[in-house]
């Protein structure tokens, strides 16, 4: 199991007026992030606001996907 960590802060960023804002480098760096590469944004209303690369989200899906089967079989049996 991986142990957890506390987040951390890499900085603070300005929106700009087409509501763009840019990606600390260092960020970027340590997730692998690179031009051309799609996000998906999640928040909580009032809350913090979190970016996840489409591809690992969707692996999430598919190892999620393979624990509901299992659990569906283990009910039916």
């Amino acid at each position: 199991m991986e142990k957890f960590s506390m987040p951390k802060v890499f900085g603070a960023v300005t929106m700009g007026e087409r509501g763009q804002i840019v990606i600390p480098a260092e960020v970027r760096k340590n997730f692998r992030i690179k031009p051309g590469d799609r996000l998906i944004v999640f928040a909580k209303q009032n809350g913090p606001i979190g970016l996840v690369p489409t591809e690992e989200f969707s692996q999430f899906l598919d190892s999620m996907s393979q624990i509901q089967a299992k659990f569906k079989k283990i009910n039916n049996a």
